[in-house]
């Protein structure tokens, strides 16, 4: 029986606005610490924002990146694994590069530099939309000037975004074109797998929490969705959600953002 293949690691999209961005910085802090609570702090980021991080990143690069001890003095802590410690010292080398490029663009003169075009030295672009979930394009449903994009998640979950004929034209969308959705978490509604009867539709999202900060105006929760991407929303307070429980999360449609792939 051949042995199976480990995933691949999707160094592009995961380093994709690595040098504008904390998420490889907390990776290696936690390799250097054993601790996601620590390399927060040395990040200068909550623990919750650590975790996002690398939730965000595991999403983008396709494989576990961080995996959780448990036991010892301390209570546990956490490892970088084999395929994180690849995606760091690919970042490492991208940021080599990327210092090289500048230090022969300054050597050219600093009047060539003061011309680019500000575009350029405003990328990379960040984003306050915590869930970035890769997927392709499935089909496109025109219907007048709205355009219904079915995206295909890992996994085979599905997810409906709808935007105007003038964004899928721009964005050059066609099937099977690989795609991030990107959503608030605030658009995320969560709730218990049993009150959400027309599962396995578009925009109904099962999995399990693995995360939950009780708040009063609702109650955070992370999850793992059956297809191994992560994801957080927000459920109603003293919603009773813990750690464990199966949940489903739904967006609507107008709240997902579309982005390509560099």
């Amino acid at each position: 029986m051949p042995k199976p293949r480990a995933p691949a690691v999707s160094y592009g999209t995961a380093l994709g606005h690595a040098s504008a961005d904390k998420r490889i910085e907390i990776l290696r802090l936690i390799g250097r610490s054993g601790s996601i609570s620590q390399a927060g702090r040395e990040a200068g980021v909550s623990y919750k924002a650590a975790w996002q991080a690398i939730d965000t990143l595991t999403n983008l690069a396709g494989v576990a990146l961080v995996e959780r001890l448990v036991g010892g003095a301390g209570g546990g802590g956490a490892s970088v694994t084999a395929a994180g410690r690849h995606l760091l010292t690919v970042a490492d080398a991208l940021e080599q590069a990327r210092v090289q490029v500048l230090a022969r663009i300054q050597q050219q003169g600093d009047s060539q530099a003061a011309g680019m075009p500000p575009a350029l030295t405003q990328l990379p672009v960040r984003t306050s939309m915590r869930n970035q979930l890769p997927c392709k394009v499935q089909a496109l449903d025109l219907q007048g000037q709205i355009v219904r994009v079915w995206l295909q998640l890992a996994g085979g979950a599905a997810l409906v975004s709808r935007i105007t004929v003038e964004s899928a034209e721009l964005l050059g969308l066609r099937e099977a074109l690989p795609v991030l959705a990107l959503c608030k978490a605030t658009a995320v509604s969560v709730g218990r797998t049993a009150d959400a009867p027309i599962l396995h539709t578009a925009n109904v999202l099962p999995g399990r929490a693995s995360r939950v900060a009780r708040g009063p105006t609702g109650d955070e929760v992370a999850a793992q969705l059956d297809g191994g991407l992560q994801m957080v929303g927000f459920a109603a307070p003293a919603s009773g959600l813990r750690p464990g429980s199966r949940v489903a999360m739904t967006v609507e449609e107008s709240a997902l953002v579309i982005a390509l792939i560099d």
